[in-house]
């Protein structure tokens, strides 16, 4: 059973595809879940909308994960709005698609910052905040251990960052019973990349099971993670990605 009662998370990334249904997924268990998001603040209130439909606080919080400053400023405000932290999930991303000879390299930049320097800099700001039994949970991709076509190099460059820091900082943070997991999807059925999309029926014959995952099932991982369920699971890389690197 998953059992987040009383439980307090921030989601980087949690208007949208799936950070919104990590969002969801840890209110539905019993979190009090505050949020980040860039610039819909119509698709944030519906977040919060739903979290709060399933009897948990919500808090939406608008902010540039590729700023610093900004980043701090809303772990303050998660902490504040919620009396604390227990919970960070990093799944605020961004995509980049080209060859390394052909890309652009502001670009290359704004992705980096999004993809490996944010979820440092999360962490950084969180850690102070945890206790005991707390997690670090971030969203990587299937990506970062097969590169299956080209154009993707950098992308997946930037997922298979998040494997290092998440076993460096396991080692960090174990004495202190805070645990720090990997959860790498592969295709999702977003609005970023839709099931119906011009190359889904070839992400489809990558997989084992012939078909994308949907939010709510990457969404169930990290519920898990989150729970004292699995509490003697650090440093660990789970994913869910159809079968597609198998």
């Amino acid at each position: 059973m998953i059992d987040l009662n009383g439980k307090r998370a921030l989601v980087t990334g949690g208007s949208r595809g799936i950070g919104a249904a990590i969002a969801l997924a840890l209110a539905e268990n019993g979190a009090d879940v505050a949020f980040t998001y860039q610039k819909s603040a119509a698709r944030a209130e519906t977040v919060a909308k739903s979290i709060e439909s399933a009897g948990r606080r919500a808090v939406a919080i608008q902010a540039d994960s590729a700023d610093p400053v900004a980043i701090i400023w809303s772990v303050n405000q998660a902490v504040s709005a919620l009396g604390g932290l227990d919970i960070l999930v990093n799944s605020a991303a961004m995509g980049l698609v080209g060859t390394i000879a052909d890309i652009d390299v502001d670009a290359y930049q704004s992705m980096m910052d999004v993809n490996v320097r944010a979820p440092v800099l999360f962490a950084k700001a969180v850690i102070p905040h945890l206790t005991a039994g707390g997690r670090i949970i971030s969203i990587g991709s299937g990506l970062g251990e097969r590169v299956p076509f080209p154009g993707i190099t950098a992308y997946a460059m930037s997922k298979a960052a998040l494997t290092s820091f998440t076993r460096g900082l396991s080692r960090e943070l174990g004495p202190s019973g805070i645990t720090v997991n990997l959860v790498q999807p592969g295709s999702v059925n977003t609005e970023s990349n839709p099931a119906d999309g011009v190359a889904a029926d070839f992400q489809r014959s990558l997989t084992s099971l012939g078909r994308y995952a949907e939010p709510r099932e990457i969404a169930n991982a990290v519920a898990f993670l989150a729970s004292p369920a699995a509490s003697a699971i650090t440093g660990s890389i789970l994913t869910a990605d159809a079968g597609a690197i198998a």
